[in-house]
């Protein structure tokens, strides 16, 4: 014999507020979808740029120009946030990213990746303010957008640098990945 399972009566009405609460909580409980993420990495970015950077990178940088990618996970655990990417030209990027601590919520992260003179990789230097934006820039300025190689400094060879990638747009795509790797690695 085969035993028929029924739902159980709700003891609430389908048009009650406590059912209005319940849609709202499924609604907002949900973990948002990777377009979600990558539409608030990019506003996220811009903000930012906006905010703290009035005066070099957001007159340069449009909110168009971000490209964002969503959080990693791996078991279940986030491993890295959601973040977006803005392609400087010349090899140059900007990262931007917001970390999450439990003490005092998200803060802003944004790094520049900077290619390495050596040919062989990049370098990545967190920008916490304008002012030291525009030291990076002078130091870079002489370099033509190049870090300077140091022998002792093994970072920047993290990311191989792609030979002419840049000039079509899956190679572009691929130097974004490489260079979010190196951020998260």
């Amino acid at each position: 014999m085969t035993e028929t399972l029924h739902t159980p009566v709700r003891p609430y009405g389908a048009d009650s507020p406590f059912a209005h609460l319940l849609d709202i909580a499924a609604q907002t409980v949900g973990a948002p979808s990777e377009d979600e993420q990558r539409d608030e990495a990019e506003t996220a970015a811009a903000h930012h740029l906006y905010n703290d950077f009035p005066y070099s990178l957001a007159q340069v940088v449009d909110a168009i120009d971000w490209r964002g990618y969503p959080a990693v996970r791996e078991a279940g655990q986030r491993l890295w946030e959601a973040s977006a990417v803005a392609w400087l030209d010349g090899g140059l990027w900007l990262h931007h990213t917001l970390r999450s601590a439990e003490d005092d919520g998200a803060s802003d992260v944004l790094t520049l990746i900077v290619p390495c003179t050596c040919g062989r990789g990049y370098t990545d230097i967190t920008l916490d303010c304008e002012d030291l934006l525009m030291e990076i820039l002078a130091e870079l300025r002489p370099t033509h957008g190049r870090s300077v190689h140091h022998a002792a400094l093994l970072d920047c060879a993290s990311v191989p640098a792609a030979s002419s990638a840049v000039d079509d747009p899956e190679g572009k795509a691929d130097l974004e990945m490489q260079a979010l790797d190196a951020i998260r690695g």
